[in-house]
């Protein structure tokens, strides 16, 4: 399938232009906020504290009188960033394990495969709390646990893959025609499981913001001189009981990234397989003709 059908066919799915369509506003948001916010999201004026939405301050004022709207919108910068740098993480790892564990001798091959079955039994979140608990909370801490642990994921899931195009008979004749097993890979085997990566790397950015959300919830992520979403969300819920409305932007937000994070895999994954994609109509299919 050719590379602009194949973005039509993402953007033109209801998923694919939803996921499209919200990440993009993240991303505008993410590159504009440090630059320009409509107030500082970090100023404080108690006499302010918990006005309600209004043309001032549109998604109104938290407990300190911080201006809710221009704080999302400088968080988001913090989420992309954390999706960013966890999503290249967990490239770069599954990619290196998933290629050890299907194109090497056996012994290297189950070797691997042991490592990436211990490693598939820690989850994210604990990884990244100890990690905390000896490093200190902090944004790296979030990308290289939610970076490596989504990274064993890609290469379980992957590997098989991996293996079966190893021995398509175009790999066999490259390795024949003297082609080195760096050019194997990164020539014939790699762009072939490119629509399975990308699919894994949605997902896995997906996962990276709702850890970072969790762990700067729990104290573990974000400090407190860095908007998140995830620690916004910790501040409010202390008030919950009296101001239920105010959790629900930085809830949104979150909710709606990952959902468009994963709706945008989704549609990915529908275009790259031919099986799922809808089959165009032929005479056959028309009422009234007999072929």
């Amino acid at each position: 399938m050719r590379r602009g059908s194949w973005l039509r066919a993402v953007v033109g799915s209801p998923t694919g232009a939803f996921g499209v369509g919200w990440l993009a506003l993240v991303a505008v948001a993410a590159v504009a906020s440090p630059f320009w916010t409509p107030l500082d999201p970090f100023a404080t004026d108690p006499y302010a504290a918990w006005a309600p939405p209004s043309t001032e301050h549109l998604f109104g004022t938290d407990s300190v009188g911080r201006d809710v709207f221009s704080y999302v919108a400088r968080a988001s910068t913090t989420t992309a960033l954390v999706a960013l740098a966890s999503g290249a993480t967990a490239l770069v790892v599954g990619v290196l394990l998933a290629v050890l564990g299907s194109l090497t001798p056996r012994w290297a091959r189950d070797s691997v495969a042991v490592l990436i079955d211990v490693l598939v039994a820690f989850p994210t979140i604990l990884i990244a709390m100890a990690l905390a608990a000896a490093f200190g909370g902090s944004l790296g801490v979030v990308v290289i646990a939610a970076g490596t642990g989504y990274g064993v994921n890609i290469a379980r899931v992957s590997r098989a893959e991996i293996r079966r195009v190893g021995r398509e008979d175009y790999v066999l004749a490259a390795r024949a025609a003297g082609v080195g097993a760096l050019g194997v890979v990164t020539r014939h085997v790699l762009p072939n499981v490119a629509p399975l990566f990308a699919v894994q790397l949605s997902l896995a950015m997906a996962t990276s913001i709702l850890a970072e959300a969790g762990l700067s919830f729990l104290g573990y992520g974000a400090s407190a001189e860095t908007a998140s979403w995830g620690r916004l969300l910790s501040d409010l819920q202390k008030f919950i009981g009296v101001h239920p409305w105010s959790i629900v932007w930085p809830g949104a937000a979150i909710t709606l990234t990952v959902l468009a994070f994963n709706l945008l895999g989704d549609a990915v994954r529908d275009a790259a397989d031919p099986r799922l994609r809808p089959r165009a109509a032929t005479p056959a299919d028309r009422p009234g003709v007999v072929s």
